[in-house]
């Protein structure tokens, strides 16, 4: 398992991907806060998806679009990946989130 000091620095830098990718929408179609462990964006019919750490095993848990997935960070490829090997990558769930709560794509800054 990872040691703390790398995890936070991951979960760090994929919610600032999250949150600038955030902040480039309309705040009237999509709205997000940070609050240290957690990411909330609320779509402008109340509707969330919400990113958050577990920190004991060292992985990020994304509530939207009716399910709870956790991702483990891989290594290898430099993503976040969901820990039932369903090939799902965390951003993309969270884009794909983002569209089905607002209609609107959801693209990260480079």
């Amino acid at each position: 398992m990872m040691d703390e000091a790398r995890f936070n620095q991951l979960a760090s830098a994929v919610f600032k991907r999250i949150i600038a990718a955030a902040d480039a929408m309309d705040p009237d179609v999509l709205e997000a806060e940070s609050t240290g462990d957690m990411v909330t964006l609320t779509s402008r019919a109340r509707e969330k998806c919400i990113i958050n750490t577990q920190r004991a095993v060292r992985q990020l848990w994304v509530a939207g679009m009716g399910q709870g997935i956790h991702f483990n960070y891989d290594e290898a490829t430099r993503t976040w990946k969901d820990d039932k090997g369903r090939g799902m990558e965390l951003l993309t769930f969270v884009a794909d989130a983002v569209k089905s709560l607002t209609g609107q794509d959801f693209p990260y800054p480079a």
